[in-house]
Parts: C-alpha cells; structure tokens; sequence
C-alpha cells in the first residue's frame, strides 16, 4: 500500500514579492556594514597610551652662607662667603640664650643659680630644648634676648615669637659679632665687653664640651681645638632641614670664629656635609 505525497502550494505572487524585497535589504546591509568597516567607523578604538606622569620639579640647591674672622690675623672684620642674608637659627641660638642669662645675673650681680647652671649644661652641652624653653621665659622672650643683644654688639638678630626660640632669624655676620662677645679678650677686635671674664668662661667651657654625636660642623675646619654649638630643624612644610654651625676652632695656629648658615638641604646628612664643607674652605680662603 502506497502512501500519496502531499500537494506543495505554489508560493503566490505577493510572496515572491516580499521575498525579493528581504533579499534586496540583506544585500543593502551587507554592502553598508562593509563600508564602515573600510572606513574605520566599526574598527575597536585601539588603548591610549598613557600619559607618563610629570618628572618631579628638580629642587632647589640649599642655601648657605658662611663667615670667617680670623682672630690672630690683621683684619677686624669678617669674611663673608655667599649672601649675608637672615637664616632661622635652630639650636644655634642657645648660645645667644645663655650669654642673655649671664648679662641679666651680671646685672643683678650673681652668679648663676644652681639650677641655671644646670639647664645650661643640658642646653649647651646636649641641646636640650626643654632647658632652653626654660631659659628662654626666664630671660623675657624675644624682647630679652634684643634687649641683650644690643649690649652685645647684634645688629641683625630678630627672637622667634612667643617661645618658638628655634625660629629666631639671624644672619652669619651677626652670629661673628656674639662669638666675639665670648671668644675676642680684652675686645682686640672690636667686640662687645658686655660679658665679663667668668660669664665668658663659662660658655667657652660648656661650648667645647659638646657631646660627641653634636661634635660636627666647623669643627671639621680645626686641627687642634675647637669650641662650638649646631642647631638643626627638619621644616613640617618642606621636609628639607636647616642646618648651622657656629663656634671657634684652631687651625695652622690662628684662631678663627667661624659660622655656617644653611637650609633647604635634602637630609641632616647633606647638610652637615655641606656646613662642613663650607667651613673648611671658608677657613682656608680667610
């Protein structure tokens, strides 16, 4: 028994029609998406390189100055290598602070308490600052420390406001003019007399018995002896750090007050490495 195929309809006129039409459309697409391919409009944007970061700005070199008075020498002023302009003074100041303390016992005719002398060995001796914030109220602040330094022979020394001593400004040649009041007996150089024999004694003293991680600086400009006080400062905004040296220190048999301002340096160790660069030519070329 045979089954019968089925009848296939003739597709009518009207499909035929829309047949051709879908066809014509496909063809139209095809042709249009080739097109765009061709002309880049389709291709994947390809990755931006990216933007290499700007090289940080170079900093600026620190800046230092340096005076050199030759005590044993001909000359009553001091050589001053660089610009002679104001610097901050760290710890440097604390000589300026004990030699105010001395003047204003002088005055009252005593000598220092027992509890003076002991925060000016720990101020001197090891810098220690809460000894010098003490003495610092004790002279009056900024208006004391003026008020001696005029009788001192300082012209451009200005004290830190309230007791932010360590900001006092000062320039290298000033920083001769105090050693001077402590180091120049008898005033051969036309220094301050203000501070008598046993007031300047007792700086020389504490100042040559620096402990020996503090030891640096001009002393790197001596051979036989030297007497001296740093001050150091990493400044919050910068992070570079002012770093100064001032003192006396003997070298080929001449005396020498020397001074070494600096600031803007990278670390303490490039500071003190300049400040002591600085004072051995400085020393040599005086």
């Amino acid at each position: 028994m045979h089954s019968r195929l089925p009848t296939l309809s003739r597709p009518t006129t009207a499909a035929r029609g829309r047949a051709r039409r879908a066809l014509a459309c496909a063809a139209v697409l095809a042709t249009s998406v080739t097109a765009l391919f061709t002309a880049g409009a389709l291709h994947p944007t390809p990755a931006r390189a990216a933007t290499p970061a700007p090289a940080p700005a170079t900093a600026a070199p620190a800046q230092v100055t340096a005076a050199v008075l030759d005590l044993d020498g001909a000359g009553r002023r001091p050589a001053v290598f660089g610009d002679d302009t104001p610097y901050d003074t760290a710890s440097i100041i604390k000589v300026d602070i004990l030699a105010s303390v001395l003047l204003q016992a002088q005055d009252a005719g005593r000598d220092l308490t027992a509890e003076e002398q002991a925060l000016a060995e720990k101020m001197i001796e090891h810098s220690d600052n809460a000894s010098a914030t003490t003495l610092w109220q004790r002279i009056g602040e900024a208006p004391g420390l003026e008020a001696a330094n005029q009788r001192l022979g300082l012209t451009s020394t200005e004290g830190g406001a309230g007791r932010l001593w360590g900001l006092t400004r000062t320039t290298a040649s000033d920083q001769i003019r105090l050693l001077l009041a402590v180091f120049d007996d008898g005033a051969s150089k036309g220094g301050s007399t203000a501070l008598n024999e046993s007031s300047r004694g007792r700086l020389k003293t504490l100042m040559s018995r620096i402990a020996t991680e503090q030891s640096w600086g001009v002393s790197a400009a001596g051979d036989s002896g030297w007497a001296l006080k740093n001050g150091w400062l990493q400044r919050s905004a910068t992070q570079l750090w002012d770093i100064n040296s001032i003192g006396e220190v003997t070298a080929h048999g001449h005396r020498y007050l020397v001074a070494v301002l600096s600031n803007g340096n990278a670390s303490m160790r490039d500071g003190i490495s300049l400040v002591e660069r600085t004072a051995r030519s400085a020393v040599a070329s005086a």
